[in-house]
C-alpha cells in the first residue's frame, strides 16, 4: 500500500508544484485506467474470498489479510488492467490495431494459463486449487470477468481518441 501512496504522492507532486501541465483529457485517461484497474483488482479479491470459501482454491502466503493476499493484487490492478487497457487504447486505431487485439485477447488467456501451470504443474505459486477439475474453469471464467469487466468500466470512462490513418 505504501507503494502506491508514494507514487500518488509524487504525481501528485509533479502536477501542482512542479507545474506538470496535465489537461482534462489526459486526467480522464488517468482516471479511467485507474478505476478500469481497480474492477479487475476488486473482482479478483472478491472471487479469490469466494473461493476460499467454497474451497475452490487458496493461498498459502504468510501474512494474508482475510486468507487473501492483497500485495498480489497490485500487479492486475496496474498491469494485467491498468497499463494493458491504455495501450488497447492507444494502438486501436493506428495501423498497429493487431497489438491491441492480441492484448485483448491474450492478456486473458496468459493469465489462465499462468495460473493453470503455477498451481498443476510447477507449484511455484502461493495459489494452491484444491479441485483442479473445478478450479480450472472456474479460474478461466474469473480471468474473463474480471479483464473485460475492467475493460468495460475503461471503455465507458476513456474519451475517443483521434484516429490515425490505419494504413499509414
Amino acid at each position: 500500500m505504501y507503494q502506491i501512496a508514494a507514487l500518488a504522492g509524487l504525481l501528485g507532486y509533479g502536477v501542482i508544484w512542479l507545474d506538470f501541465a496535465v489537461s482534462g483529457a489526459q486526467t480522464a485517461v488517468i482516471l479511467a485506467t485507474v478505476l478500469g484497474g481497480l474492477t479487475m483488482g476488486v473482482i479478483n479479491a472478491l472471487v479469490d474470498f469466494i473461493a476460499y470459501y467454497a474451497s475452490w482454491w487458496h493461498y498459502t502466503a504468510s501474512g494474508l489479510i482475510l486468507n487473501l493476499p492483497l500485495p498480489y493484487y497490485i500487479t492486475p490492478i496496474l498491469i494485467f488492467g491498468g497499463l494493458v487497457y491504455l495501450l488497447i487504447w492507444r494502438f486501436w486505431r493506428t495501423r498497429w490495431n493487431w497489438i491491441a487485439l492480441l492484448l485483448l485477447i491474450g492478456v486473458p488467456i496468459f493469465g489462465f494459463l499462468r495460473d493453470l501451470v503455477d498451481a498443476t504443474v510447477t507449484q511455484a505459486s502461493f495459489l494452491v486449487w484444491n479441485n483442479p477439475i473445478v478450479a480450472g474453469p472456474l479460474d478461466l471464467v474469473l480471468w474473463l470477468l474480471m479483464f473485460y469487466a475492467g475493460y468495460f468500466v475503461f471503455r465507458r470512462l476513456v474519451p475517443e481518441r483521434k484516429s490515425e490513418a490505419i494504413g499509414a
